[in-house]
C-alpha cells in the first residue's frame, strides 16, 4: 500500500517560525506509513483575486491545488497575528475555496502557541468549515512551543513534544486508513 500524502501548511513566513519547524520536525517523527511535505511557496502566491481564476491561473496557484489534490490530508500550524489568521495564509486559503481540490479534504489543526491562543484557531476553524474541510478531530492538537526562534532540534529533544506530535499522527492515519477502507467499500 502507498504511504498517506500529508501536505503541511505553515501559516508563517518568519526564516525561524516555530510553526514550521513544528511541521518539519513532524516531517521527521512521521511514520514510514506517511509521507510528510512541507509546503514552501506561502510568500510566492500572488494576491488572490477572482479575475486571475477566470482567465488564467497562476501557476504558483496551480501548483499549490496540484499538491493539495494529491495529498491524503492537510496539517496545518498557523500563528496568531492581531487576533486573527496571517494575512498571508489567508490569501493561501482564498486561493483554495474555489478549487475542486480541497472539498472534504481531511484537515488537522496544531497550535504551536504556549500562550492562550485561540482567536486564529477560531477563525481557521470556521474558515475551513466554510470551505468544506473534513477535520480529523483527534488529530488536532496543542504543541506548546516556547515562541519564536524555536528550531527543529529542539523540538526533537522535547520527548513531551515528540510524544504529542506521534500521538496527533497516529491518530491521523488512523484516521485515514478508515476513509480508505470506507471508499474501497463503496467501490466494491
Amino acid at each position: 500500500m502507498k504511504p498517506l500524502r500529508v501536505l503541511c501548511l505553515s501559516g508563517s513566513l518568519r526564516k525561524r517560525s516555530g510553526n514550521t519547524a513544528l511541521l518539519l520536525a513532524a516531517s521527521a517523527l512521521a511514520p514510514a506509513s506517511m509521507e510528510l511535505r512541507v509546503y514552501g511557496g506561502l510568500g510566492t502566491l500572488p494576491l488572490f483575486n477572482p479575475d486571475d481564476e477566470a482567465v488564467s491561473l497562476p501557476s504558483v496557484v496551480a501548483a499549490l491545488r496540484d499538491e493539495v489534490g494529491a495529498s491524503d490530508a492537510l496539517l496545518i500550524a498557523c500563528p496568531e497575528y492581531a487576533h486573527g489568521v496571517p494575512g498571508p495564509f489567508k490569501n493561501l486559503l482564498d486561493w483554495l475555496v474555489g478549487s475542486l481540490e480541497f472539498p472534504d479534504k481531511p484537515v488537522v489543526l496544531w497550535n504551536a502557541s504556549a500562550r492562550e491562543s485561540h482567536h486564529a484557531q477560531d477563525a481557521l476553524r470556521e474558515i475551513l468549515a466554510t470551505m468544506s474541510a473534513r477535520f480529523v478531530e483527534s488529530a488536532c492538537t496543542t504543541v506548546p512551543l516556547p515562541g519564536a526562534g524555536c528550531e527543529v532540534g529542539d523540538i526533537l529533544g522535547d520527548a513531551a513534544q515528540c510524544r504529542r506530535i506521534a500521538d496527533s499522527l497516529s491518530a491521523l492515519a488512523g484516521a485515514l486508513a478508515g476513509l480508505r477502507a470506507d471508499q474501497c467499500s463503496r467501490h466494491l
